[in-house]
């Protein structure tokens, strides 16, 4: 590229989904680093960037796997040339076509399951097939979404069935997503041990019953970066931390400058007597994501910054339509409409919004443009649809 073409954030077209990549590359070389020290195996969650330049960053540093949530980013990412797999969604036999037609073509690709209906479909596909499958069982550490808990006798009822049905199974994992709830190093440590300590013993139940359970996995950014210690686990998975978010923030593991990823946006009018700024990012870019209506600060649907990063300390996406975003003063002490709003922000004026949530704000954008440090932005394609 001539230095006449390169595109900047001043030139290119908005709203448009920024990656600043020395933010981004410092989180990921911050989360490999502590997972080396803890003594796992690190298998970053994808599903936040949809991205091959953001996980090829994540191999370089020391990642081992990837986890997906789709099959479409398995499909996508096996075409990309990265083989170790898991897709961490419960699966149902539709899908099951799909798992081996990556297998047979060379993914090492993992299912996981956490009922007997599923279970045993799956036996039965690979009885039919006359092809093997592996299947870890998901684990409930926290009662916040799906699994079997540790102690449940459904647990050894499923890893029977695959067990005795010819299939191996590799593995338990568990998600700790009531870590977001979360918002001190001392309950985040809590509930870190408390996934650790839960999936362990998953696996030693199934070991115990004489099925074979070598992967340990765990994870969360909250709780992948609160463990103090991670005995019996084999591999943490994480996602978010690469971009990082202002849910992450609230709850305490990041500051707003390790925050990577953020919108840009254009002024295009204004509501004076109402101190209201108006741009083109509404829900459309920004996503309905109210992540931090819920948390100790809310951030409406965005903190705005100036075109160079700093937060415009005071003033929050406060409202957001399909095509335009409202941007305000909170401040307490100003009342609505004392901003000359017209004169701090014209028309045309360029601003960077930081989301709530990074993997519902990038879903929203079909590819990144990815910051420099000198300023320059190239363009990383992103994944879409399952």
């Amino acid at each position: 590229m001539t230095p006449e073409n390169i595109m900047t954030l001043d030139l290119i077209d908005t709203p448009a989904a920024i990656i600043d990549v020395g933010r981004m590359k410092q989180n990921i070389a911050s989360m490999q680093q502590r997972m080396n020290a803890l003594g796992v195996k690190f298998r970053p969650h994808v599903k936040t960037s949809k991205c091959v330049d953001v996980v090829r960053a994540q191999i370089e540093a020391g990642a081992q796997g990837i986890t997906v949530s789709t099959l479409k980013e398995a499909e996508s990412f096996f075409a990309a040339g990265m083989t170790d797999i898991l897709y961490a969604v419960s699966i149902v036999p539709s899908r099951l076509p799909r798992v081996m037609a990556l297998r047979k073509h060379g993914c090492d690709l993992k299912i996981i399951v956490d009922n007997a209906s599923a279970a045993a479909g799956i036996v039965e596909f690979c009885r039919t097939a006359d092809e093997p499958l592996e299947v870890w069982i998901e684990v409930d550490t926290d009662g916040h979404r799906s699994g079997i808990t540790p102690e449940e006798p459904a647990l050894l009822e499923v890893g029977r069935i695959l067990h005795d049905g010819g299939v191996k199974v590799g593995g338990v994992l568990t998600h700790a997503g009531s870590s977001y709830e979360l918002n001190t190093q001392e309950a985040l440590a809590a509930l870190a041990e408390q996934e650790r300590a839960g999936c362990v013993r998953a696996a030693q139940r199934l070991r115990d019953a004489g099925i074979p359970c070598e992967v340990v996995s765990v994870g969360s950014t909250p709780t992948a970066l609160a463990a103090r210690r991670l005995d019996g686990v084999t591999e943490v998975r994480a996602g978010v931390y690469a971009f990082f978010d202002l849910v992450m923030h609230n709850v305490g593991v990041c500051t707003i400058d390790d925050i990577a990823l953020s919108v840009l946006t254009t002024v295009i009018g204004h509501q004076q007597d109402k101190g209201w700024v108006i741009v083109d990012a509404g829900w459309m870019a920004m996503s309905r994501d109210r992540g931090t209506s819920k948390q100790s600060r809310d951030f409406g649907y965005g903190q705005p910054c100036s075109l160079d990063g700093t937060p415009l300390d005071g003033y929050l996406l406060i409202g957001a339509n399909q095509e335009h975003g409202i941007l305000a003063s909170v401040d307490a002490g100003r009342a609505s409409g004392d901003d000359d709003v017209k004169a701090r922000f014209p028309v045309g004026t360029r601003l960077r919004i930081l989301p709530n949530h990074a993997c519902a704000t990038g879903a929203q954008f079909p590819e990144y443009q990815a910051l420099e440090s000198t300023g320059a932005l190239n363009v990383w394609s992103r994944f879409h649809g399952w």
